[in-house]
């Protein structure tokens, strides 16, 4: 990628505490990024990035779904490009508290696109997942409605470029499956949901090259996905981990198939059917116009009225509603 996309410039990473966004933000600070601004909740990661990079990185602790605090950062930094990556990501947990989905997630993309128009920035990226692709799950649909709000977005913008990235299961992420096979394997027990199910991975640095390139190609309304080969079984990884720590799966170390949890699937898709993957000029990286729904923004005024109710059978109710109108 040519570095003069980010030398020199000012740049907000939400979540930039977390493990891809603060990847990203090394990658910047690599890059030669001017300032770059972590707005996160968590206070723990962003500091470990501060202290590692030093008076190139701010941090500012905000959550994305209040307003005038976003605001107030986006008036005092007026970045430049913005990467989105806050947001809740764990699939059970948000099948548990959908509200919180709706909005950290949803309100927390809209928020945060709303301000980057206003503030006059150039770019604006959110990070999604391959499971806003068919979703089943709360997570995943919320992503998938963070997906047709930047599309959204992109039609009516004057000047940024909005566009989205969707990724597959980053390896050794917080809260990915690798980590949780190493622990497991101290305890001699380890957890598969089903012997059949199978998901699409890449490495962080893999994410954030990802971004980064597609920053240098987007024109506004896209869809990035990397090329990631074939999926992977799960059931495979764990026997490789245990191999991996010198000892045999089924005799030395137990694997313990749990079930599907709710919002599992057996396997992901990258791209709806509909969507015409196209091959860019960035090797391995593909792109697919972004879409969306007639009336989304009436039916997402909805969800927010039932998150703040806390009406978790209305939210499920109404968030698949949504995504089940393509």
């Amino acid at each position: 990628m040519d570095k003069k996309f980010i030398t020199g410039k000012t740049c907000l990473v939400t979540g930039g505490g977390g493990s891809i966004g603060s990847m990203l933000v090394r990658r910047l600070a690599a890059l030669g990024a001017d300032t770059i601004v972590i707005a996160d909740i968590n206070e723990n990661g962003a500091y470990d990035v501060k202290c590692d990079i030093g008076d190139t990185v701010r941090v500012e602790i905000a959550s994305v779904r209040d307003s005038n605090r976003m605001e107030s950062i986006f008036c005092k930094y007026r970045p430049e490009l913005v990467f989105h990556a806050a947001a809740h990501k764990h699939v059970p947990f948000m099948e548990q508290n959908p509200e919180e989905a709706v909005k950290n997630n949803i309100r927390g993309t809209e928020i945060t696109a709303e301000l980057a128009g206003k503030y006059g920035a150039s770019h604006f990226v959110l990070i999604s997942t391959d499971k806003a692709v068919e979703p089943i799950s709360i997570m995943g649909a919320s992503k998938r409605i963070c997906e047709m709000l930047v599309y959204e977005r992109s039609l009516t913008s004057k000047g940024t470029r909005f566009f989205t990235v969707r990724f597959g299961n980053v390896v050794n992420s917080n809260g990915s499956v690798i980590p949780l096979f190493r622990k497991q394997l101290e305890k001699g027990v380890l957890t598969v949901t089903d012997p059949k199910v199978t998901r699409y991975f890449m490495s962080v640095s893999e994410a954030v090259s990802l971004v980064i390139n597609a920053l240098a190609i987007a024109e506004g309304g896209e869809i990035f996905v990397a090329d990631m080969g074939g999926s992977r079984s799960i059931l495979e990884i764990a026997e490789h981990v245990i191999r991996e720590g010198g000892r045999k799966p089924y005799s030395d170390v137990k694997i313990q198939f749990t079930g599907l949890r709710q919002g599992d699937k057996l396997s992901e898709k990258l791209f709806y059917d509909f969507e015409q993957a196209e091959k860019t000029r960035t090797n391995k990286l593909f792109r697919v116009q972004g879409s969306s729904i007639e009336g989304l923004q009436e039916m997402i005024a909805e969800l927010y009225g039932l998150a703040e109710n806390a009406d978790r059978t209305g939210i499920r109710k109404k968030i698949f509603e949504i995504n089940r109108r393509f």
